[in-house]
C-alpha cells in the first residue's frame, strides 16, 4: 500500500518529479568542478553553498543565469566565469534510475503521465538533451522557470491542475523531496514520497490497476 492515504481509484493522471525520481542528482559534482576551477577546497564551497532566495528566484525565472552566477560569486567567495559556473552547474546529473526501464511496461498507455520539476533554463537544456529517451514517456513536462512558480508553493500545483484541466485530487504526485510531497497534499493532491524505485512501482501498480 502506498503512502498517499485512502485514495482508491478515480485517479486520472500521474505526475512525476524528475531529479531523484527519474534520474540521479548529486550537487557534489558541481562542488568538485567549482573547486577545481577556483582552487578553493570542495568542502569549504559545500559549507558556503545554500539553496537561498537567489536560487529560488532563478528557478522561478525571475533572474537569469548570469544574475544567479553573480550571486554565487558572492555566496561562495570564488571568482569564476559564467562558463565555469555553468560547467559545474550541469555536472550534477547522474544516471537514469532503474524505474525508467520499467515505467513504460507498467503504464502501457493506460493513464496519462506528466512531469513537474523545479529547474532553470541552464539545467533544462542539459537534462532535456541527456535524458531525452527517458523523458519521452511524459506527455508534458512542467518547468518552474517557465511557469513562474515552484514547488512547494500551493499555486504551483494549482497551475498544473489548471493547465491539464484535471482536478488536484485526481492526480497522484511522485517526489523525492518531502517538503514538496507535503505541499502537494496540502492542496488536496495525493502524493508519494519516493525513497526507492519500489515506492514508484508499487504506487503506479496500485493506481492503474
Amino acid at each position: 500500500m502506498s503512502d498517499v492515504g485512502n485514495v482508491k481509484g478515480g485517479i486520472e493522471a500521474l505526475l512525476f518529479d524528475l531529479g531523484g525520481v527519474i534520474f540521479e542528482i548529486d550537487f557534489g559534482g558541481a562542488l568538485a568542478v567549482w573547486s577545481a576551477h577556483s582552487g578553493e577546497r570542495e568542502e569549504v564551497i559545500g559549507e558556503r553553498f545554500r539553496f537561498d532566495i537567489s536560487y529560488e528566484r532563478h528557478e522561478r525565472g525571475e533572474i537569469d543565469a548570469g544574475q544567479y552566477f553573480q550571486s554565487l560569486r558572492s555566496l561562495l567567495r570564488i571568482d569564476l566565469t559564467d562558463a565555469q559556473f555553468a560547467e559545474g552547474w550541469n555536472s550534477i546529473y547522474g544516471p537514469e534510475l532503474e524505474i525508467v526501464e520499467r515505467l513504460p511496461g507498467l503504464l502501457a498507455g493506460r493513464m496519462p503521465v506528466f512531469a513537474f520539476t523545479n529547474s532553470n533554463p541552464t539545467h533544462q537544456a542539459a537534462w532535456e538533451q541527456r535524458y531525452s529517451r527517458a523523458l519521452s514517456i511524459f506527455q508534458r513536462i512542467f518547468v518552474s522557470s517557465e511557469m513562474g512558480v515552484r514547488k512547494p508553493e500551493p499555486r504551483s500545483y494549482e497551475a498544473v491542475s489548471r493547465e491539464l484541466e484535471i482536478p488536484l485530487d485526481k492526480m497522484v504526485f511522485f517526489d523525492d523531496t518531502l517538503v514538496n510531497v507535503h505541499g502537494a497534499r496540502a492542496v488536496g493532491m495525493p502524493a508519494v514520497h519516493v525513497r526507492t524505485d519500489g515506492d514508484v512501482e508499487r504506487s503506479v501498480i496500485e493506481f492503474i490497476g
